[in-house]
């Protein structure tokens, strides 16, 4: 039986661990040759050996979203080998220091923002012709529901500015056959909601392969939504919503 993302690529950002991981394993499982990026080399060995077992393939690309010439490399790279792109997923993002505004330092709020954003506006813009070489160009980013809660400023700023950045992308590729849209997982057991809140319970917290399935659904050719944010608890679409 042909699987459904058979013979596309799709790039992956932060697919050491959690839902980058497990996203690239079920892109792997329905099909997919998958470019794995990650800063942990053992993280994409494991990866690899994962998809490998799962009967597809990968190429490992350990670089740091920081080093921006680097992501531009990338996206020449993928087009000299493949010519295209069919299925990019934005997942790597980091928590950065949870304090009171005034007590972040400069180089934590600018990492929080480099990796956050900027990472992904170079990622868009080394890609964005390669997802239109696709008969169907599919991109999905990670989202929060956007909140002023105290001493989350510089993630929670970040995620504001993030959803902003997909919103532009998807208004400029409205006409061609790319889609973009978000994904709003909620709590998700990942080593990220571990830092945030040590003390919570996981017992029932989405797990990151759950968050994957529905990424997986969000890259398939059939899509037709796009300018919009997949909430994984409702399992509906909304239209971008902007802080009042």
């Amino acid at each position: 039986m042909t699987k459904p993302l058979a013979n596309r690529i799709a790039l992956i950002t932060g697919a050491s661990r959690g839902i980058g991981y497990a996203t690239a394993l079920a892109l792997a499982e329905a099909g997919a040759h998958i470019v794995a990026v990650a800063r942990t080399v053992g993280g994409l060995e494991e990866l690899d050996d994962a998809v490998r077992a799962a009967g597809s393939t990968a190429t490992l690309v350990p670089l740091d979203l920081k080093d921006y010439p680097a992501i531009d490399r990338l996206g020449a790279a993928i087009r000299q080998r493949y010519g295209k792109l069919d299925i990019l997923v934005g997942n790597a993002g980091i928590l950065g220091t949870l304090s009171p505004l005034d007590h972040v330092q400069a180089k934590d709020w600018d990492d929080v923002m480099a990796v956050n954003v900027t990472a992904n506006w170079r990622i868009i813009s080394a890609c964005i012709n390669l997802l239109k070489a696709s008969d169907a160009g599919r991109a999905v980013f990670i989202t929060t529901a956007p909140t002023g809660t105290a001493y989350w400023g510089p993630y929670a700023v970040s995620k504001a500015a993030l959803d902003m950045l997909v919103r532009t992308f998807a208004a400029e590729t409205v006409t061609t056959n790319v889609k973009v849209n978000l994904i709003s997982p909620g709590q998700v057991r990942t080593r990220l909601l571990t830092a945030a809140m040590p003390s919570l319970d996981m017992t029932h917290i989405t797990k990151p392969d759950i968050v994957a399935r529905a990424i997986v659904e969000l890259c398939l050719p059939g899509v037709t939504e796009t300018g919009k944010v997949y909430d994984l608890q409702s399992g509906q679409f909304r239209t971008f919503q902007l802080p009042a």
